[in-house]
């Protein structure tokens, strides 16, 4: 015999708490829903994040690490030379002989600038000058075994001045510009001097080996900074 199916309450009023109850559960499982979309989308969100501030922390490092070796690149290294003995035969080089004379006096070279001669008591500090020193005062420091370096502003380029500081060491050196000159550098040590033409001369370098710091020098090693507290 066919089996009856479950009928209905005909209460409305039961019919409707069963609606209601349905609806009610559907809804719970829509807002469950809507609730792991939107966690899956922040998890995703955040990975995407984390990966982009990981690619920005790769590149900055990059960065910081290609600005750091660039810098170590680019910057000249200090140049240094061992103590000459001023034994070299150099061409070009003129060498002269002049007294060692302190005085206060002005005093007229007879090189245009000066190797040698009469001077100030007070020597110059070894250093780059973006100005003229006194020739008195950088006569003095040759005297010590320092070298001078100068060049007419009007014969070279900047170019040609970075190229300088790159080979004059932080030391016993001097690198001033000298107007008026009758060559665009000129290379000086105590009794000794080359005229060049360019800084891409080779005896730049080859006059630094031969004379700075020489013990041919007057007083070879004697100071070529400011004395401690100053001249009196």
């Amino acid at each position: 015999m066919a089996s009856t199916p479950p009928r209905k309450s005909g209460n409305p009023a039961n019919n409707s708490g069963f609606n209601q109850a349905a609806s009610q559960k559907q809804q719970r499982q829509e807002e469950r829903a809507a609730k792991l979309a939107e966690y899956q989308r922040n998890i995703a969100r955040r990975k995407r994040n984390k990966t982009l501030t990981w690619v920005l922390s790769g590149v900055g490092v990059a960065a910081v690490i290609a600005l750091v070796v660039g810098s170590y690149v680019l910057t000249p290294r200090p140049v240094s030379y061992d103590i000459a003995n001023g034994s070299l035969t150099i061409e070009g080089v003129e060498t002269f002989k002049h007294e060692t004379l302190h005085t206060e006096d002005p005093v007229e070279y007879e090189q245009t600038p000066p190797a040698g001669g009469p001077h100030s008591y007070r020597w110059l500090t070894c250093a780059v000058y973006e100005e003229p020193v006194a020739d008195v005062n950088a006569v003095h420091s040759m005297e010590h075994g320092a070298v001078w370096v100068t060049y007419d502003p009007e014969q070279v380029t900047a170019d040609d001045i970075q190229k300088l500081k790159s080979m004059t060491p932080d030391t016993y050196a001097i690198l001033s510009p000298y107007g008026g000159m009758d060559t665009p550098i000129a290379m000086s040590a105590w009794n000794a001097q080359l005229k060049l033409d360019s800084v891409d001369d080779k005896r730049i370098t080859t006059f630094f080996e031969n004379y700075w710091r020489s013990n041919q020098a007057p007083e070879p090693g004697a100071l070529c900074v400011e004395p401690q507290g100053g001249w009196m």
